[in-house]
């Protein structure tokens, strides 16, 4: 049988999901994305899924749409992209639909959702992985490119044949001996830009234009570096300061995730992201005020907009 005869199930409906949704479906991959944000089922049952190309030209492409585990019962090969606030509830989900012999693939945000996700579903039906892929969601449904960027996952005998799909849709995709470095790299630049992004409601690119955000976003990635470096993890880069400046720079138009929830009510990952940076500090004596200090903020921006 030919891989892209094997459905791909997604769970999410946001930004990254439908983007993934796009590309996969393009080689004629039997997409599936299960969520529960229904104005955007909604769009992808009537209109397919909508990749902006240019600035009057997207690609269409249908897809499904599942709001039941039982719609998709026995899937072998799913990609975890929702929130991280969501993953316990994608976790529940996935025990009832996921294959006995299938594999989900968490490429999400934040720390801490492989540990949910292998609670609800054995860590033989876990794998791990980071993307360092943009997009953002202009409409449900309906997504724009945010910049190139790679899969990197940490190895595991059920990836092999969803590794080849990814690839042959066009996304880079790397095997990595230690994702916990990756996770913790990712995670200096999310605590680095996402928050301040939210805060100001601009593009990431404006941070290196305001001389007291660009300080405050290098004081944030010294702070969740700090951290990582307390546990024993190796990040992939020397310099925390001039990653985080370097992506917002290479994503200067881009809103960054963080941003686009705040803009549409949404809850946001900043638990998972500058609360989980502080917790550890917290744990492991690292002192981490500016990442405290944004995560109180978001939380009450947030809070004031959350709308579903």
């Amino acid at each position: 049988m030919d891989d892209r005869d094997e459905p791909i199930l997604i769970m999410g409906s946001g930004a990254l999901a439908s983007l993934f949704a796009a590309r996969l479906a393009a080689q004629g991959v039997d997409v599936t994305l299960f969520g529960t944000w229904q104005a955007a089922l909604e769009a992808l049952e009537r209109n397919g899924v909508r990749l902006v190309v240019g600035p009057a030209s997207e690609l269409v492409y249908r897809v499904r749409v599942a709001r039941e585990p039982q719609a998709v019962r026995g899937v072998r090969w799913a990609l975890v992209l929702v929130k991280a606030w969501q993953t316990e509830r994608a976790a529940r989900q996935l025990a009832a639909c996921l294959a006995e012999d299938g594999v989900a693939l968490t490429l999400q945000n934040g720390l801490g959702n492989d540990a949910i996700l292998e609670r609800f579903l054995g860590a033989e039906r876990v794998a791990i992985g980071v993307t360092t892929i943009g997009a953002t969601l202009l409409n449900p449904g309906q997504v724009r490119p945010g910049g190139e960027g790679i899969i990197s996952v940490q190895a595991h005998p059920r990836l092999g044949l969803l590794e080849a799909v990814l690839r042959r849709a066009g996304f880079g995709v790397e095997r990595v001996e230690d994702v916990q470095s990756l996770v913790w790299g990712k995670l200096v630049i999310n605590a680095a830009i996402n928050p301040l992004t939210a805060l100001l409601e601009v593009p990431n690119g404006e941070l290196l234009r305001r001389p007291t955000a660009r300080a405050m976003m290098g004081r944030l990635a010294v702070e969740t570096a700090a951290v990582a470096a307390a546990q024993g993890i190796c990040l992939p880069f020397p310099d925390p300061i001039e990653v985080a400046e370097r992506v917002a720079l290479q994503t200067a138009a881009n809103l960054s995730s963080m941003l686009q929830d705040v803009r549409r009510g949404a809850p946001t990952e900043i638990d998972a992201i500058c609360g989980a940076v502080v917790r550890l500090g917290e744990r492991y004596g690292v002192p981490t005020p500016v990442n405290e200090v944004c995560w109180h903020l978001v939380r009450a921006r947030a809070a004031a907009s959350v709308s579903w």
